[in-house]
């Protein structure tokens, strides 16, 4: 249950950094989150979204897609990761968190593949940075 939480924190951090540094992807809800308006738990929601699918269906994904990385040497899996975070926004569309990548949902361009990659590139380097704080914390405990 901890390390789902600290998951999902992490990917807050993630998303949060995206929306700031890649301009396709849009959410109002960030905009109100360092004055803690009425929407801050949208970015939280946004964030268990994104560590659900990380978390159940990327593994699955990795694995089926694994012939196609091997012959891309690793190159395929950023598009795996690009279409992971353009899933992510196609759900919270569902849900009404208002977290686009660019016209995306409902349509997708280009524009909105290439935020989506550099949101999971920027997602990708924060996730990374963070975990290596959290590695220090299960070594404590």
């Amino acid at each position: 249950m901890i390390d789902l939480l600290v998951k999902v924190l992490i990917n807050a951090a993630g998303v949060y950094v995206a929306i700031a540094l890649v301009p396709q992807i849009k959410f109002p809800a960030a905009d109100q989150l360092l004055s803690l308006g009425p929407d801050w738990w949208k970015l939280l929601a946004v964030a268990l979204i994104l560590a659900l699918v990380n978390s159940y269906l990327r593994p699955i994904l990795k694995a089926l897609s694994f012939p196609i990385t091997l012959l891309s040497l690793g190159l395929f899996a950023f598009i795996l990761n690009a279409l992971l975070l353009l899933l992510t926004a196609f759900l919270s569309d569902q849900v009404g968190l208002g977290f686009t990548i660019d016209k995306f949902p409902p349509d997708l361009t280009a524009d909105a593949f290439i935020g989506a990659l550099l949101g999971s590139i920027v997602i990708s380097v924060v996730a990374t940075i963070l975990g290596m704080v959290d590695r220090g914390r299960r070594i404590i405990t």
